[in-house]
């Protein structure tokens, strides 16, 4: 029987926690985590956020918007950012194989255009993430697969923007040479082109090395 101390109190059963570590931290801001799980003959159990462990991590603890993306086998979607709000995102594959992507867009940053890819599954219990001022994309490697991302802003259609999947200048080794594309991705802008706008003056690296938006 679980036992209070109170009404309000948390059941002492409940108040051990399941490990998650930093496995890689890339360009100084894009965090992969790896997760303990759970598996018995039944499933599997995990723990894919506990905000008391992001803040002894490093990582943020307040997300104000959770999505859910399915696509089929070689679809590919990005590179997607917004800057205002500026939106971190944390990414997970619920379900089959992705290729995740982060690309440093921050226009005062010592890796400007520098990338980060890496497939993960739903078998290894990994997450990814970037803050704010990194185009985020991925693509899929199996049928049916299922993204769910934490995000640190609201969704403003106003203020997204995105990158060319293939611009030379980013040099991203994606696994499929010709995916499957929404129009609006098809004709996304090059980096130098985001580059050259107003709006990329959002994004800047504090003397601490976090991205965060900047009103131009």
């Amino acid at each position: 029987m679980l036992k209070f101390d109170s009404p309000t109190a948390v059941p002492i059963e409940v108040t051990a926690r399941m490990k998650i570590s930093i496995e890689s931290v890339h360009m100084g801001a894009v965090v992969v985590l790896a997760h303990e799980r759970f598996k018995d003959e039944r499933g599997l159990f995990m723990e894919t956020f506990r905000a008391d462990h992001f803040r002894e991590l490093g990582l943020p603890a307040e997300f104000v918007q959770d999505n859910l993306s399915r696509s089929a086998r070689h679809v590919l979607r990005g590179l997607h950012f917004q800057w205002d709000p500026p939106i971190g995102k944390l990414m997970r594959v619920a379900q089959g194989r992705a290729f995740l992507v982060a690309v440093d867009i921050r226009k005062d940053s010592p890796t400007l255009g520098q990338s980060f890819g890496i497939e993960i599954s739903e078998d290894d219990g990994k997450q990814v993430w970037a803050p704010a001022g990194f185009a985020r994309g991925f693509c899929a490697m199996s049928d049916g697969v299922e993204i769910q991302y934490k995000c640190t802003g609201i969704y403003n259609r106003l203020a997204e923007g995105g990158i060319r999947w293939n611009d030379p200048a980013l040099g991203i080794s994606w696994p499929i040479s010709n995916p499957i594309l929404s129009s609006k991705d098809e004709g996304a802008r090059t980096l130098a082109d985001w580059l050259a706008s107003k709006e990329s003056s959002y994004f800047r690296v504090s003397s601490e090395g976090a991205s965060h938006g900047h009103r131009p």
